[in-house]
């Protein structure tokens, strides 16, 4: 693990996740009806809840709005959903008021430009190795996992590890 990042991963203590191609591969695949249809990974939904009971919340912005989003969330406990934002920034200030925390005590995972005005300002910023490469230029940590695949567990179990809570978290799993 990288020190400094591992440093701002250990004051996480609001996760925010954008949506396409992070919890999802960015792929959209659309029905004959016209839905919308999107595949989540089950090891990064799991990751998400160990990161909730260890004392992180999680949060979700998104550009594109989608029922399916809004029922993931809901599975995963995940109770601050921003989607349909364009202009991330200002859903990220909303996001601070409505928790009370600083920029710095919040960490962002995204994968394009249109997420750089959050990942540019929170105190640990995340991607994936498929992002744009304006955005890996500028985050503190790059998964080794691609979105959709694990990548959003990955980050998880990242920052169990830098805050001293992975064992504690998987403990209940190996009695």
């Amino acid at each position: 693990m990288e020190a400094t990042a591992v440093t701002r991963a250990a004051c996480v203590r609001l996760m925010i996740f954008d949506v396409d191609g992070i919890l999802t591969d960015g792929s959209l695949h659309y029905g004959a009806d016209g839905e919308l249809i999107k595949t989540f990974n089950v090891l990064d939904g799991h990751g998400i809840k160990l990161l909730q009971q260890s004392g992180v919340a999680t949060a979700i912005i998104s550009a594109r709005q989608s029922a399916i989003v809004a029922r993931r969330a809901a599975d995963l406990g995940i109770r601050h959903l921003y989607q349909g934002v364009h202009d991330k920034r200002s859903a990220f200030e909303q996001l601070l008021k409505e928790t009370g925390n600083s920029a710095d005590a919040c960490g962002f995972v995204g994968d394009d430009v249109i997420d750089l005005p959050i990942l540019l300002r929170v105190g640990f910023a995340a991607s994936v190795p498929n992002a744009h490469p304006e955005v890996r230029a500028r985050v503190h940590h790059v998964t080794s996992a691609g979105g959709g695949h694990g990548a959003a567990r990955e980050l998880c179990d990242f920052i169990l590890r830098a805050q001293g809570n992975y064992e504690a978290a998987i403990a209940p799993y190996l009695a």
